[in-house]
């Protein structure tokens, strides 16, 4: 146990008034301290808050499988997105959907107008975007369990849409409504996921997001790689339809889900949060303590303000939480990822056949699978700013090198490396920057306004991705640019920006509770100084 956690441990009481205020339910302003206000209960609080963090991670994890399940399910909301996203980034791959879709190009070859390309990729994250300013208002009215569940039953009826689409217009449109629920999907998932368990295991819980992107990947990869030889519709109307795969089955287990006990705090419920904190893991005395640590950091937070508004974001040190969750989410665009989401046209246009591409394109979503894994072990042991900031350094090196390799004269050799650069390109990508991106934005919103903040940071990333597809289709179609490996240049100099930003803007926030991480930013404390900055337990401001 590190000497900054042996810090936090305090004995005995505290001495504090101990008048109790009366209780008002259903009240998104607690003007009542309950917590604040009472020498036992504050003591339950503090004695909880230390006892997670002497807890291990593996500890955590024995003592609440439970919530480690629920925070999996609703992670595993984002196959859907990722499912859809790589599909299309594979049809225009496809001979059949090429001839079907597509133009000749001077060489006689068949491509989807780069115009169009960019329509089918963006249309959904267009559609997302209205989703993410959506699904704030609405989870705070509903909680997370419900919105999930309304947002399931929309996906389930916009997929017909794309299926019986037969026109590029059509896929087009019901990507654009499937994004919908999406929105709701990557708003919600890692907020809920970051509140149902353990400080110890924010990390694991929240970085199974990217895990979920890999599963979506490897099932379109492995269904377009066995279609992509058939000469008729059905080798895309049959991967479109293996998304109805998910919606119900999902909806079934959130039903029985239990809803965040912070938000129910936060609406005044007590004894419905007691509930959930039992069937997350904790019991009897321990789950009296949980309680009363939610409460103490729900009272402080209500402190600053009543019912959140999208306008809070921008309001005093929520400001500097909201630009630190909009340019993590937004520079998931700039350090490589697009080469993975557009992995097997990558391939092609790298010299690679098409049906080898395909193969490599499944090898690349397994590999991230197993890079998402190693993830794991890495956020329990080293900081969030440690790993975004290494994990960006390498693949500025590996990009600018996959950039040299397609500058020089062209040979198979040249292809297959560029194809090998392009995997582990993003692999680094899916064992770094994107699953500790998930973290730091479930960490760094304030507990009152996480609904929000995380689907105003989501947001951030539609805006960034929107042109930034526009520019990988520009550089990589044979109808556009035609550049290849030496896109590089480009997403190595992005990288190298965002690696600046995070160095002198990126707080590192492992190891520390909700309460602790409100001080810090309260306090305006330097980016760089989080880490070695020691925040009494007994403190509240």
């Amino acid at each position: 146990m590190s000497s900054a956690v042996e810090e936090t441990k305090v004995e005995g009481a505290i001495d504090v008034k101990t008048e109790i205020q009366p209780h008002v339910d259903h009240s998104e302003k607690l003007d009542h301290h309950e917590v604040l206000n009472n020498k036992d209960l504050m003591n339950e609080a503090i004695e909880r808050e230390n006892e997670e963090h002497e807890m291990g991670v593996w500890e955590a994890a024995k003592s609440h499988p439970k919530a480690c399940i629920w925070a999996f399910i609703f992670c595993f909301t984002i196959v859907m997105e990722s499912f859809d996203m790589f599909l299309n980034t594979n049809f225009v791959a496809l001979t059949y959907f090429k001839e079907r879709f597509g133009v000749k190009t001077a060489t006689g070859e068949w491509s989807i107008p780069t115009r169009w390309q960019s329509a089918l990729f963006q249309s959904g994250q267009c559609g997302a975007f209205v989703g993410v300013f959506a699904a704030g208002p609405v989870t705070n009215r509903l909680g997370y369990r419900w919105t999930t569940i309304l947002a399931l039953i929309l996906m389930n009826a916009t997929i017909f849409i794309s299926f019986f689409s037969t026109s590029l217009g059509m896929m087009v449109a019901g990507q654009l409504l499937e994004g919908i629920p999406w929105g709701f999907f990557i708003a919600n998932s890692p907020a809920y996921a970051s509140e149902v368990v353990p400080l110890s295991l924010r990390g694991a819980t929240t970085a199974t997001l990217q895990m979920s992107w890999s599963i979506g990947s490897i099932i379109v990869s492995g269904a377009s790689y066995a279609y992509n030889n058939r000469m008729d519709q059905w080798s895309w109307r049959l991967p479109t339809a293996l998304q109805w795969l998910f919606p119900t089955p999902l909806l079934v287990l959130i039903f029985f889900a239990p809803e965040s006990p912070w938000w129910l705090i936060r609406r005044g419920r007590k004894d419905e949060a007691l509930r959930s904190i039992e069937r997350l893991g904790d019991k009897g005395d321990k789950a009296q303590k949980t309680l009363a640590m939610i409460e103490r950091t729900v009272e402080l937070e209500s402190e600053a303000g009543g019912s959140p508004t999208l306008l809070d974001l921008f309001k005093g040190t929520d400001l500097r939480r909201t630009a630190i969750i909009c340019m993590m989410y937004a520079s998931q665009n700039f350090a490589g990822n697009l080469i993975a989401n557009q992995a097997t046209y990558f391939f092609e246009q790298a010299g690679i056949s098409t049906d080898k591409s395909f193969m490599l394109n499944l090898i690349n979503s397994c590999l991230g699978l197993v890079a998402n894994a190693l993830s794991w072990p890495l956020t329990a042991y080293f900081g969030r700013r440690q790993i975004y900031l290494w994990g960006t350094a390498v693949n500025v090196t590996f990009l600018f090198m996959l950039a040299i390799f397609g500058s020089v004269h062209q040979s198979h050799a040249t292809s297959y490396a560029q194809a090998c650069l392009g995997v582990i390109i993003s692999f680094v990508y899916a064992g770094t920057m994107g699953p500790i991106t998930y973290t730091i934005i479930a960490e760094t919103s304030s507990v009152r306004l996480r609904a929000l903040s995380t689907g105003v940071g989501r947001a951030a990333y539609y805006i960034a991705e929107i042109p930034m597809i526009f520019l990988s289709s520009q550089m990589l179609n044979s109808t556009g640019w035609n550049l290849a490996g030496k896109c590089g240049y480009v997403w190595g100099c992005t990288a190298i920006t965002c690696w600046i930003l995070a160095y002198f803007f990126l707080p590192e926030l492992k190891g520390r509770s909700y309460r602790e991480i409100d001080i810090l930013f309260n306090r305006k404390v330097s980016a760089r100084k989080f880490k070695s900055t020691h925040i009494d337990v007994t403190e509240n401001e």
